[in-house]
């Protein structure tokens, strides 16, 4: 480590750090979890189980629109971000980034139309898109040696995954608490906003937290002292996209680009629309939809009534609360994933490591969305484990590599162009490819896609990215400053 970094800052860039990526996965992942609960009331003024099957269709459909939307305009002013780090510097860019990702979150809270929580979905993205590209460049040069840089980076980054566990557990306590009346305090939220479905708005409003902690820790932690040195100097070369694409540089930023793009595409075309879209597919659920559809044929009197109405809230509320567990089996993966990459990537060469988590996911992708989603709901989740562990590890890849195979007055714009352009912008393209296109071939109606259509169509993009990627790794570089 740098020798003018006494102990307490290390200490405290390491937890600004940590801080910072835990709720950059807690800001994008409240999506999947509260997405269906939002769309619907937007759009519809209706829970999503009061909605006809053809109006859930819709929402499916503008679900995965989103996920892109948001993505391409976090990846479009991401890359604008990345040249900005590399002229105005590492630190002052994360401010500016976790300022406008804390605060969107807050404003989409108080959406009245679909518009309005898609302008602010989008806001938010362009924030994390920035900060996490400003953050690793900054840890990358504040701990200059091999081994100190890889520890910092790779466990700071193990609590990215704790974000999307902790989305989580927020979003099904606050929907506890809202089944209570008077749980939660009253706001001022848009007229006409449904009582009974407030918690994906208060689950919005808790991206509040990280702009306040962060912020406060700022002040005492350094800027990037070779980026500053290399400015005082002037010999700070100027940077520019054009310079990624010289020869020198042209096969790092091609290769790492369709890494990154792959990475994002297995978690956006599958794992993210698997509470979103394919959770209420699953076989229990199914079967109490089916049960819940018999009695409604049949129920005359008052009593039956009552017991229907029943029926269907306790399935709403327990379809929310699967979206969110599964989500959390997933999330609990990612996280071993980033830990088993923390400690292995002290151990094994570059390549190595990442056809580790690449060669499995080839099958397991395929076999988990194809046959495993049938089974019952312990196996599937075991399933997405371990699609979680395998993609957030190759996400963890990508974070500690970029710094190493880019020169300094490049190193944000090399990091956020593979990071954006490949993952934001191409890569999460995947979900909109499955919910618009690819589900609906396998669909009996073109027109209405069942759960199980996406699950096959997650299936194939899953499969087909990790292949991709692992052919891409022979092509990969190798850092100048180490042997792989």
């Amino acid at each position: 480590m740098p020798s003018n970094l006494s102990t307490t800052t290390r200490v405290l860039v390491v937890l600004v750090a940590a801080i910072g990526f835990l709720f950059d996965t807690y800001e994008l992942l409240m999506f999947p979890v509260i997405g269906s609960d939002a769309i619907s009331e937007l759009l519809f003024r209706k829970d999503f189980l009061a909605l006809s099957p053809a109006d859930k269709v819709t929402v499916g459909d503008w679900g995965g629109r989103l996920l892109w939307i948001a993505a391409l305009c976090g990846g479009a002013f991401g890359l604008l971000g990345g040249l900005l780090i590399d002229r105005l510097g590492r630190k002052t860019i994360m401010i500016a980034s976790i300022l406008i990702y804390s605060f969107s979150p807050v404003a989409a809270a108080f959406s009245d139309e679909l518009w309005q929580l898609i302008l602010f979905r989008c806001t938010t993205f362009v924030g994390v898109c920035v900060e996490m590209v400003a953050a690793v460049t900054w840890l990358a040069e504040l701990f200059e040696t091999k081994r100190s840089r890889e520890i910092v980076i790779g466990w700071t980054l193990a609590m990215a995954s704790l974000g999307g566990i902790l989305v989580t557990e927020v979003y099904t306590e606050i929907v506890n608490l809202a089944k209570v009346p008077g749980s939660l305090p009253h706001l001022p939220f848009p007229d006409g906003f449904l009582s009974e479905n407030v918690g994906w708005r208060w689950t919005l409003l808790t991206g509040l937290i990280p702009g306040a902690l962060i912020l406060m820790l700022l002040p005492f932690v350094p800027e990037s002292g070779v980026w500053k040195q290399k400015r005082r100097e002037g010999t700070l070369k100027r940077a520019g996209f054009g310079a990624l694409f010289t020869p020198e540089l042209r096969r790092t930023t091609i290769v790492t680009t369709i890494l990154s793009a792959c990475a994002y595409a297995s978690a956006f075309g599958a794992l993210q629309l698997t509470p979103l879209r394919i959770s209420p597919g699953l076989p229990d659920l199914v079967a109490r939809q089916a049960e819940i559809g018999a009695l409604e044929k049949t129920a005359q009197t008052p009593p039956e009534k009552k017991e229907l109405g029943e029926k269907k809230k306790a399935l709403a509320q327990d379809t929310k609360s699967r979206r969110g567990d599964i989500q959390r089996w997933q999330e609990i993966g990612g996280l071993t994933g980033r830990i088993v990459f923390a400690v292995l990537l002290l151990f094994l060469p570059t390549r190595l490591l990442l056809r580790l988590f690449l060669i499995p996911g080839i099958f397991l992708f395929p076999v988990a969305y194809l046959e495993v989603v049938k089974m019952e709901y312990v196996y599937f989740a075991g399933a997405i484990f371990l699609c979680g562990l395998f993609t957030v590890a190759q996400l963890s890849f990508m974070s500690e590599f970029l710094p190493k195979v880019f020169p300094v007055h490049v190193r944000g714009t090399g990091g956020s162009f593979a990071t954006n352009v490949g993952g934001r912008m191409i890569g999460t393209m995947a979900a909109t490819l499955n919910t618009e296109l690819i589900s609906k071939l396998f669909a009996i109606d073109f027109a209405k896609p069942t759960p199980m259509d996406v699950a096959k169509a997650a299936a194939l993009i899953g499969g087909t990215v990790y292949l991709i990627a692992l052919v891409t790794t022979f092509l990969l570089p190798t850092p100048k400053t180490e042997e792989v």
